[in-house]
């Protein structure tokens, strides 16, 4: 099953020329699920390689306001289309404080909004992962999130299933789903004949805005990707401190700690470009990328690869390669 991330905001509290503010778009087979929504995220989403589609699923962080400022315009949007599918917003204690303010802004609505306010230590079960919720150091009411999928049976065995004498199909079916089966000749048969070790699933850890955190470290332990912010560079690690955000060696050094395969670097301060970051970071963490906007992280099985970054239009060129003139 394909999982990827595309980084629709990557900018820290104001939007620039070239980076809008929070959003995060994980993409999971065909789940859509959006962490943060600052302003002008569906345009962003239009522009990408997305579309606006109609997101069942919005998770925030906190709420600052470049993290959420997204949400009135999209909603209104939705109910324009006349859309009739329920939407559910997940978010910290007061989400619901803040949308009883947000209501005189996007007023009628053609579909119903759930809001689900979640904590710290919260788990969302899903079919195949979970979403963990845990508490992140940038004021009360913040917390970031986990997606972790469950783990893969092993490789079926072939050649052992052979000389068991399984029959291929809905036996074999069985044991690949890690149920025992009884062959025709009385004998059961236990997953373990014929399946090699579990394999691992997939991690993605998003902890939004914070300073440097043990929760975090501990979290994001072997994950696949750690998309953690990194708004100041080193030598503003004062003013990091005093806003409760993290400089990119502090993020790279949570990343070096929790082994993760890939960090990536988001909600640069408009006072950055991105690169001199991705430098700082790299003499801690050298697997570190700073995504633009646009930008795709594709987190494949671990036996399948690594994590890369590509462009949009690297993504868009992989995704439909016969779509693309070749260079003359």
């Amino acid at each position: 099953m394909d999982l990827d991330v595309v980084f629709l905001g990557t900018s820290g509290s104001a939007p620039t020329a070239r980076r809008s503010p929070s959003a995060l778009l994980v993409r999971r087979g065909g789940e859509r699920l959006l962490f943060d929504c600052g302003e002008g995220t569906q345009r962003q989403l239009l522009q990408s390689s997305v579309g606006l589609v109609d997101l069942h699923e919005v998770f925030l962080t906190h709420f600052h306001a470049d993290h959420f400022l997204g949400l009135p315009g999209m909603l209104k949007t939705f109910a324009l289309r006349g859309r009739d599918v329920p939407l559910t917003i997940f978010g910290p204690p007061g989400l619901r404080e803040l949308f009883a303010e947000l209501r005189r802004i996007v007023g009628k609505l053609t579909y119903s909004v759930e809001l689900a306010e979640v904590r710290a230590g919260d788990a969302l079960e899903r079919v195949g992962y979970k979403l963990l919720v845990f508490p992140v150091t940038h004021g009360a009411a913040a917390v970031g999130y986990a997606l972790v999928e469950e783990p893969r049976p092993g490789r079926f065995d072939v050649d052992a299933a052979d000389a068991l004498g399984v029959p291929p199909g809905r036996e074999r079916g069985a044991l690949q789903r890690g149920e025992s089966i009884t062959l025709a000749d009385g004998r059961t048969l236990t997953p373990d004949a014929v399946l090699g070790p579990a394999r691992s699933g997939r991690t993605i850890v998003y902890p939004g805005d914070t300073t440097p955190s043990e929760v975090v470290r501990a979290l994001a332990e072997g994950a696949d990707l750690l998309v953690h912010e990194a708004t100041f560079g080193a030598d503003e690690s004062e003013r990091a401190a005093e806003t409760m955000h993290s400089t990119a060696t502090q993020a790279a050094e949570v990343a070096r700690d929790s082994g993760v395969r890939m960090l990536a670097l988001t909600h640069v301060s408009p006072r950055y470009f991105g690169p001199e970051l991705a430098r700082e970071a790299r003499e801690t963490f050298a697997n570190t990328v700073v995504p633009r906007d646009f930008d795709v992280i594709e987190v494949p099985f671990r036996e399948r690869g690594v994590p890369e970054l590509l462009s949009l239009k690297e993504f868009k060129e992989r995704a439909a390669p016969d779509a693309v003139t070749p260079a003359a």
